[in-house]
């Protein structure tokens, strides 16, 4: 992801959009059974700094007002016509997910 962002400028944001929505729904879909609400919510705001600090490196003349005017829909959260950023904020975590209905008792007492 560290060199997505850093990939050439002149691409659509739409490529790089793609790309990195591959790449965080494969991590917070292996990652979901633990407990990693906090690392999702810590990754939303690392890739959003990212991607809009592409955004202002590809448009250096262009102040934040306009970058967000023409990227990103309705707040701040940057998309490109159908296609926007994933959110790994959003995602929800299952504990225990192979864990079966009993726990196993290690010892009896008698």
């Amino acid at each position: 992801m560290r060199t997505a962002s850093r990939l050439d400028k002149n691409q659509p944001l739409e490529v790089l959009l793609h790309y990195l929505n591959s790449v965080l729904r494969g991590w917070c879909v292996y990652f979901q059974p633990g407990v990693s609400s906090v690392t999702f919510h810590f990754l939303r705001a690392f890739t959003w700094r990212r991607v809009m600090g592409w955004l202002h490196r590809k448009h250096p003349r262009a102040n934040w007002k306009q970058v967000r005017r023409r990227y990103c829909q309705g707040q701040w959260w940057p998309s490109d016509g159908d296609t926007a950023l994933f959110d790994p904020g959003r995602m929800r975590t299952t504990r225990y997910r192979y864990r079966g209905r009993a726990v196993a008792k290690s010892f009896d007492l008698v």
